[in-house]
């Protein structure tokens, strides 16, 4: 089919359809998606506002959980707004143009997260494997450009996804069976072979989670190996614990992504189709909301300096009245 064609057979708008076979609930459903969306923004604000103030925290570790923290805000608004169109105002339309660019964005976000918890384990490698260099090795140019590569590697990986689903003629029907521009449930529409749609998206998993996973086994192995050799078993504790936090993110970021992506493509005509999109929303929101209360609960100076601006701001509202 000439390529001229193309562009007169796929419509110009879309329209995402929500949950389906929920849609008469997509009020109700809309009260738990929009809590958890604000408290994540609520939590991952406080978080960066906490950081920025408190000097005890201006160190490479929390500027990374600070780039972990601007990731997960990013990919779940890139959702989150259209989603709530949907279950309120049933403004279910969306350009298709709109749509390649939501779904650019959600898989650049959710990658680079994949990333910064690559950049986070190689940080806690750094800080117990070499306590004396960390300070040289991880300076505040190294974290920029390390931060800036990590995103530039998610889009570049991520744009041919979203230049191979434009190519495609979609004359079968223009409802996406989603609450966003979801890949697979795009290139489903198509009236051509997605093939090469969906091989690729397998190795865009590959290529981003695979690679970043391996890098963060790596690490923890290096760092077992450091932490088993030290003489002291309060030393090796001390260790550990500062590795808690980022072990318990990792778990929560990568169980229900992994399961999101792959659903769809190995498992789909199983597993019913609401249930796969509720799971692929969840993924977006469920580490926004959990990681600034793991690292607030695992992580010492978080909660002291947490504790230090409540009794600041008590003492302060006390001398006002």
């Amino acid at each position: 089919m000439a390529g001229s064609n193309l562009t007169d057979i796929t419509p110009t708008t879309f329209i995402l359809n929500g949950i389906p076979g929920l849609e008469e609930a997509h009020l109700w459903i809309s009260i738990p998606f929009c809590s958890m969306y604000l408290i994540a923004m609520v939590e991952n604000c406080g978080l960066l506002y906490l950081v920025w103030i408190e000097e005890a925290l201006h160190s490479p570790m929390y500027y990374l959980l600070c780039m972990l923290t601007l990731t997960d805000i990013a990919a779940s608004t890139s959702m989150m707004p259209k989603a709530m169109c949907i279950f309120w105002f049933k403004l279910k339309e969306i350009g298709f143009n709109a749509c390649l660019a939501q779904m650019f964005f959600i898989y650049t976000f959710t990658g680079m997260e994949s990333g910064v918890l690559m950049l986070m384990a190689l940080d806690r490698y750094v800080a117990i494997c070499y306590p004396l260099r960390y300070p040289t090795i991880l300076t505040n140019p190294i974290i920029t450009a390390a931060g800036v590569v990590t995103f530039l590697r998610s889009a570049m990986v991520v744009m041919p996804v979203v230049f191979l689903a434009r190519r495609l003629p979609y004359c079968r029907t223009n409802v996406i069976p989603h609450t966003y521009c979801d890949h697979m449930s795009l290139v489903k529409l198509a009236c051509a072979s997605i093939k090469t749609d969906t091989v690729y998206g397998l190795v865009v998993t590959l290529v981003i989670g695979g690679l970043d996973i391996l890098c963060i086994s790596v690490s923890y192995i290096m760092i077992l190996r450091a932490v088993v050799g030290l003489s002291s078993k309060e030393a090796r504790s001390k260790a550990f614990s500062t590795c808690t936090a980022h072990i318990c993110t990792i778990i929560t970021t990568y169980t229900p992504a992994l399961i999101a992506i792959i659903t769809p493509r190995i498992g789909g005509h199983s597993i019913a189709p609401h249930v796969q999109v509720l799971m692929a929303n969840v993924y977006l929101l469920l580490p926004a909301i959990l990681n600034p209360i793991i690292y607030g609960l695992k992580t010492k100076q978080i909660r002291e300096s947490f504790f230090k601006i409540f009794k600041r701001g008590k003492a302060g509202s006390c001398h006002g009245t």
